[in-house]
């Protein structure tokens, strides 16, 4: 018989994590149309009860994102100018009631080559924080999504957060989306960058891609190159052999050369605009 279960604590969804193989109900904007019509044959796990799993914090160590906070509370939250992707990438998630519903920690477990809150969270070298009851740990976002639909999490396992550490909330970032519309649609391309600038120069920098690999990826050769670069290099920092590591597939939304094309050309766009400068600034 299948079961469905509510928990009030987080100790109560953890001991029915470890008797039993559950299905998690967060905000259910992936998990309904995976089901579509068909009858569910798994435990439900439904965990919208736990809100000690939601908000947005500041802590010693970083930012701390339960795993329960949704979309809209990114785009309200009180955050610095690193997490502008994180927050951009927000408000692509779907429609406004997509946002006031879906999950970011949910976005990262669904493990979509498209997930639009996976490559500002690695812009921001995040981790995903796992708690049983025989543990906790922490993985970097690179670690903890596998695959297209796979992930890192044990059976008895629950996310709980996602943190970002200190070391990364400095400079500012920006976040790329390249789809068939303007919106409600999943990304051909998409780049989040995150820059430290002094001086006018690149001290520090994170570059993620998603919808072109079969995971989200950084690309750490660019990121090296970009150190002591002019602010506003832009689009001229970026060659073919920077996004040479990127992987994407033909399908009904682009070819795999289009993509590649399309992503070198939105990494360009949004190191300019994490570097605080426009393309009009650039053209004068």
């Amino acid at each position: 018989m299948v079961r469905y279960a509510k928990p009030k604590t987080l100790d109560e969804a953890l001991s029915l994590l470890a008797a039993e193989r559950w299905r998690i109900l967060a905000g259910g904007t992936d998990f309904y149309p995976a089901q579509g019509a068909r009858p569910i044959r798994d435990h439900v796990l439904d965990i919208n009860a736990l809100d000690e799993l939601r908000g947005v914090a500041t802590t010693s160590d970083g930012v701390r994102i339960g795993a329960r906070t949704t979309w809209s509370d990114v785009i309200r939250a009180d955050l610095p100018p690193a997490f502008d992707a994180l927050k951009q990438a927000a408000r692509e998630v779907g429609s406004v009631q997509i946002q006031n519903t879906g999950t970011v920690a949910g976005n990262l477990c669904n493990a979509s080559p498209a997930a639009d809150g996976a490559p500002p969270l690695m812009a921001l070298k995040a981790e995903v924080e796992l708690v049983s009851t025989l543990g906790a740990r922490r993985l970097p976002l690179g670690d903890f999504i596998l695959g297209n639909r796979q992930t890192a999490r044990l059976p008895h396992e629950l996310v709980v957060a996602i943190h970002v550490p200190a070391n990364a909330i400095a400079g500012r970032s920006a976040f790329r989306k390249l789809g068939a519309r303007r919106y409600l649609v999943i990304s051909i391309a998409m780049v989040a960058a995150r820059l430290v600038v002094e001086g006018g120069r690149i001290t520090d920098a994170a570059v993620a891609v998603g919808a072109c690999s079969a995971v989200a990826i950084r690309l750490a050769e660019l990121e090296r190159d970009l150190i002591g670069r002019p602010a506003d290099a832009g689009p001229a920092s970026v060659s073919d052999a920077h996004v040479a590591s990127l992987m994407p597939i033909d399908d009904v939304r682009a070819t795999a050369d289009y993509r590649r094309t399309a992503a070198r050309e939105i990494i360009g766009e949004a190191l300019l605009a994490a570097a605080g400068v426009s393309p009009l600034e650039r053209v004068a």
